[in-house]
């Protein structure tokens, strides 16, 4: 047997919350600013820093793999380089 629905039905908060006060709905005291123009534009080196990082671990690797072989912290440094490439491709606006 299903249970009994319910009587009485409703809200049980009042419609709007805090948020409706003298000076109308919605407002907020949750501002925030917008970002200034210059904050969004990042330096031009960034960039550069970017594909130099990551051409220069793909070189590290491929050395590593044709000529070195057997050396594990050219792999390391390969890697590393690599993934700086990517944590500053992060930083690029």
């Amino acid at each position: 047997m299903a249970p009994p629905k319910r009587k009485t039905g409703g809200r049980t908060t009042p419609k709007g919350g805090d948020q409706q006060t003298s000076t109308g709905p919605g407002a907020s005291s949750r501002y925030t600013p917008p970002v200034p123009e210059a904050a969004k534009i990042s330096p031009p080196w960034i960039p550069v820093l970017m594909l130099t990082l990551l051409i220069l671990g793909v070189i590290v690797i491929m050395l590593r793999n044709l000529v070195f072989a057997g050396n594990n912290w050219l792999l390391l440094i390969g890697l590393g380089s690599v993934l700086g490439g990517l944590y500053t491709a992060t930083k690029w606006r």
